[in-house]
């Protein structure tokens, strides 16, 4: 028998403020996206709130061997942690940790010149692998892959239970989220971290997302009307965790739900142009979402195309939509568990926050709700969804 998969606690970081409630409010309030178009100009990217870093990493010497993506990570995985009441080290011993996120960050001195001596040269090829093999050194990736963000929260916050990394764009933390929901669903585990983070003031991934042709310059806020050029994504920088718990580990110990996780589904195949709106119907399926009040998280990126064959399927559910990429931009890898903690927090206020677009895609009507699809379409590929309900207690 599948066992009812509670989130208990939550802990967000991103632009918009530090906490569940600092996010519902900033929300709530439609207010305007913070935008960093200085640092790495002519892109604007979503920049962290100011932390206070000795609030959940207390030594220096951890803030100072960490990059920012790992303490953004920690952080927000202490918010959770506390939010959860579950900083007990008995309990924490047993906690399971599932965590996404991208590669560490890359040394930009030695890019900028490997691509200045690319640009002048006839053997691009020949260069790139005589410099690979002279300059960059393998083990430097390998150090920073993202499993260096579990072993710190598990440093600084004493999680100590079993403990898996995802890493691959927004598939990562959607799978995050499918492997901790379906072990605990198995009785596998009792309570799980799990979360991801992603720092959007980066040169390297400025540069990645810009050779794919994926970055948005104009000035159009709303994912849904971007349209020039085929619209783009605007990165933000976000620390996002949920502890998901057994009802019966949690009601054990005293603790109340925000929401339950009631179904999760993934796919991570290539897709073929026109397949979206097919695998979302596909992924939801069995979600059973007849008879419910229901809202829509939508992980929209702002790749024009992608954002209309979205928009068909959820035309066809007649639910309000709200896509965050629009007010904190998109954290990639840590994108999924932060919609599914907006999801938990309007399951548990029983109503969607407000929307800021006014494009006529998020409209206000019926805005109650008790149940919440969260959607995910990757900015290449990776589809999926999950679906966050009110909880019987």
């Amino acid at each position: 028998m599948s066992k009812d998969v509670w989130i208990t606690g939550i802990g967000l970081v991103s632009s918009l403020g530090e906490g569940a409630q600092a996010h519902w409010d900033a929300l709530d309030a439609a207010t305007p996206p913070s935008l960093d178009r200085e640092t790495i100009a002519p892109f604007a990217i979503h920049p962290m709130v100011e932390l206070d870093l000795s609030t959940q990493i207390a030594k220096r010497g951890d803030q100072r061997q960490m990059e920012t993506w790992q303490r953004l990570g920690v952080y927000a995985a202490g918010l959770a942690i506390d939010d959860a009441n579950a900083r007990d080290a008995d309990q924490l011993e047993v906690t399971d940790m599932v965590v996404a996120a991208g590669g560490g960050e890359r040394d930009i001195q030695v890019d900028n010149e490997l691509l200045t001596e690319m640009l002048a040269s006839n053997d691009r090829a020949h260069l790139l692998i005589d410099r690979l093999s002279n300059n960059l050194r393998p083990t430097l990736f390998l150090a920073q892959l993202p499993n260096l963000v579990a072993g710190n929260i598990s440093i600084v916050h004493g999680v100590r239970g079993s403990s898996r990394t995802f890493m691959g764009e927004e598939s990562a933390g959607l799978d995050a989220i499918r492997n901790a929901h379906a072990r605990i669903a198995a009785d596998q585990s009792q309570i799980c971290l799990v979360g991801g983070s992603f720092n959007a003031a980066r040169e390297d991934m400025i540069l990645l997302y810009e050779m794919g042709g994926f970055n948005w310059t104009g000035d159009e806020e709303s994912v849904w009307a971007r349209q020039e050029d085929n619209g783009g994504l605007r990165l933000g920088s976000m620390g996002a965790f949920v502890v998901l718990e057994s009802a019966d580990h949690a009601r054990a110990r005293g603790q109340k739900p925000i929401a339950c996780i009631d179904a999760v589904a993934a796919g991570r195949g290539v897709r073929a142009a026109g397949q979206v709106n097919a695998a979302l119907k596909e992924h939801t399926a069995e979600f059973d979402l007849e008879g419910r009040k229901l809202g829509v998280i939508s992980g929209a990126t702002g790749v024009a195309s992608l954002a209309r064959e979205e928009y068909d399927f959820l035309k066809s559910l007649d639910a309000p939509v709200r896509a965050t990429a629009s007010r904190v931009g998109h954290g990639v890898e840590a994108q999924v568990p932060f919609n599914v903690a907006l999801a938990a927090l309007s399951v548990d206020k029983g109503r969607m926050f407000a929307t800021a677009d006014k494009h006529g895609i998020e409209t206000e009507h019926d805005p109650a709700v008790d149940s919440v699809l969260v959607t995910s379409v990757g900015h290449w590929r990776g589809e999926g969804a999950v679906l966050v309900s009110r909880c019987e207690d």
